[in-house]
């Protein structure tokens, strides 16, 4: 399921490349699922792989994949202002000293005057397309990011169609083609998310004081773009009046949104809300399989990975037709719209409905399956072959 460029290069192709691992924050978040599952797959694939990282990641990554040379950053650039510093300087000394002949910068940014072909991983194109969904500095710092990005990187990788088509929207100027963008679908570790037995799903809810309620699941950060007081007051008015009284099971960061929290507190008195905080991996199949409905009604995704995932997973996912969701849900999964009431409708629909959890949860699971590491790998081994040829 990955790829305008997905041509398979096999290891006699693949140049050397020098991964710039250092942006992973220490939580293992959305980018830093994309550069573990990415590492070893392009290693896999052939690559001749260089990962640069945190102090506290180098042990990880080198288990993740042994075959690759893993260096560490300096210990102060663990602080973003020092690794966007030394991104400038200290990036393209080393793939100098490594010999690496292209640098893959998985997450917007890069070095202005690299030494040699970059590939940047853009993400998404909500700091252009939904601005207030961020804070005023970050939607500078990624926008000014992504048209550096797209003025001098030999070639750029996105995870989506609709990711590539909102920044060519929003992004002019000479380097904004088309052609200069590799689409590389994410994949999904099904050694993680795969459908949970019922001895890990009990587990699971006696830890989490659930008994044996059914539960609404969300999976992901708290913050504004995730839609999540939405899906609070949606729950709460479809729970109020639902013979099971379902959960809601917030997992997750705490995020920026501060509208969560008076959304939680407005919640009448006799419904659970629990917020998990930040799971660790073993939990999130269990989570995810156990939940009656995965809700996940976002206002805009580069990718929205917690939709492949609770799919992988057999969930019955509820979530929005706002830019790449649709691409990644396909007819899989229940859609609605962002607001509170066309949230709850489709929270009552899945809950009161007996037949479509059942052909949804079926369908997800064969759809999951079209997304693999090794096709978004392949991919990303093509745009380093073409920043190579010169875009």
């Amino acid at each position: 399921m990955s790829g305008d460029a997905s041509v398979p290069l096999g290891p006699a192709a693949s140049p050397r490349l020098l991964l710039d691992a250092t942006a992973v924050p220490a939580d293992r978040g959305g980018v830093g699922r994309y550069v573990d599952a990415l590492v070893p797959a392009l290693v896999a694939a052939g690559a001749r792989l260089v990962v640069a990282c945190q102090e506290r990641d180098a042990a990880l990554l080198a288990g993740l994949a042994p075959a690759a040379e893993v260096v560490t950053a300096p210990g102060p650039a663990a602080r973003v202002p020092v690794r966007l510093a030394w991104e400038q300087a200290g990036l393209p000394a080393l793939a100098r000293r490594t010999g690496a002949q292209v640098l893959l910068s998985p997450h917007y940014t890069m070095p202005v005057r690299a030494p040699l072909p970059v590939v940047v991983t853009l993400h998404d194109a909500t700091f252009f397309s939904h601005p207030e969904l961020h804070s005023p500095v970050k939607a500078r710092f990624f926008r000014a990011a992504t048209r550096l990005a797209v003025r001098r990187a030999g070639a750029l990788v996105v995870p989506s169609a609709a990711t590539r088509d909102e920044v060519l929207r929003h992004v002019g100027g000479p380097g904004a083609r088309a052609e200069r963008f590799h689409v590389a679908h994410h994949g999904v570790d099904r050694t993680v998310f795969h459908p949970a037995d019922e001895d890990a799903q009990r587990r699971l809810r006696e830890r989490l004081g659930l008994g044996t309620r059914p539960y609404v699941a969300f999976l992901g950060t708290l913050e504004p773009r995730k839609n999540v007081p939405a899906l609070v007051r949606a729950w709460a008015r479809v729970a109020a009046t639902h013979p099971d009284r379902p959960a809601l099971v917030l997992a997750g960061g705490p995020g920026w949104d501060g509208d969560v929290e008076p959304a939680i507190a407005a919640v009448p008195p006799g419904l659970t809300v629990l917020r998990t905080g930040y799971l660790p991996l073993p939990e999130l199949a269990p989570l995810l399989s156990g939940a009656a409905v995965v809700a996940y009604p976002s206002l805009g995704e580069g990718f929205g990975l917690p939709v492949l995932e609770a799919m992988a997973c057999g969930a019955t996912v509820l979530t929005t037709r706002e830019l790449s969701l649709p691409e990644v849900g396909g007819d899989a999964v229940a859609y609605c719209g962002t607001d509170e009431a066309s949230v709850a409708q489709g929270l009552a629909a899945l809950l009161d409905d007996a037949a479509a959890p059942a052909r949804l949860r079926a369908a997800a699971r064969q759809r999951a399956a079209l997304f693999t590491w090794d096709a978004a790998a392949r991919v990303h081994l093509a745009a380093a072959s073409a920043a190579l040829a010169g875009g």
